[in-house]
């Protein structure tokens, strides 16, 4: 309690530490590709927050207990730009973590990390190795169960290739071509890059005068 007269203690809670955002293009890549293809899939959902390369506080009045997840995926909060998540000041943490990891970042991704994610309740953790730098297989999933996190099994898609399924976002993570994918089991089809997108966009827009001239 602070004293009369006084006006209570502010905590700065940052939202960087000045570091850049990845180590290289490789992780760049992965990171960018998930994080606004998650948007894009869930945009029509308020209640559906996507986060990327973003602080995340799990104790009120202590700025050392943070935690940056590479993107993450919370279901069942308000969908607005913040520049920290701050637990304390939401219904929820999050359901789904992704972390792209590397030699250099094992020990925190497959160590601390890990451990915090488990106590805060995140219920689906992935690993992405995009360099093959030590991680075997290069994508790799644990769901939370009583409190600790067990490996997922390989799921084959109708194509006969290994997923991991992902209950948390209804989703199936792959490697193709040397690239992560987010595959939808519903539509059959791969979430977009944002390329693709804007080549799909192009297409479309084509069709259209096409059909307007006809």
């Amino acid at each position: 309690m602070s004293e009369p007269g006084l006006s209570p203690r502010v905590i700065d809670y940052p939202s960087s530490d000045g570091k850049p955002m990845t180590e290289s293009e490789a992780q760049f890549l992965p990171l960018t590709y998930a994080a606004l293809a998650l948007r894009a899939h869930f945009g029509a959902r308020d209640d559906v927050y996507v986060g990327a390369n973003m602080f995340l506080y799990f104790e009120e009045n202590n700025p050392r207990a943070v935690v940056a997840p590479d993107v993450f995926v919370v279901i069942g909060t308000p969908k607005h730009v913040r520049d920290s998540y701050l637990l304390w000041n939401e219904p929820k943490g999050p359901d789904f973590v992704l972390e792209i990891t590397s030699r250099s970042t094992r020990g925190e991704d497959q160590g601390r990390k890990k451990r915090i994610y488990a106590s805060l309740g995140v219920g689906e953790y992935f690993l992405f190795d995009p360099t093959g730098d030590y991680l075997r297989p290069r994508l790799q999933g644990f769901a939370l169960r009583e409190g600790r996190y067990e490996r997922l099994p390989e799921v084959r898609l109708p194509q006969g290739e290994p997923s991991l399924a992902s209950a948390r976002i209804g989703l199936h993570l792959v490697v193709r071509d040397n690239a992560l994918r987010l595959h939808d089991p519903a539509t059959g089809r791969d979430l977009l890059t944002y390329a693709e997108s804007v080549e799909r966009i192009a297409e479309l827009e084509l069709l259209l005068r096409k059909a307007r001239a006809e």
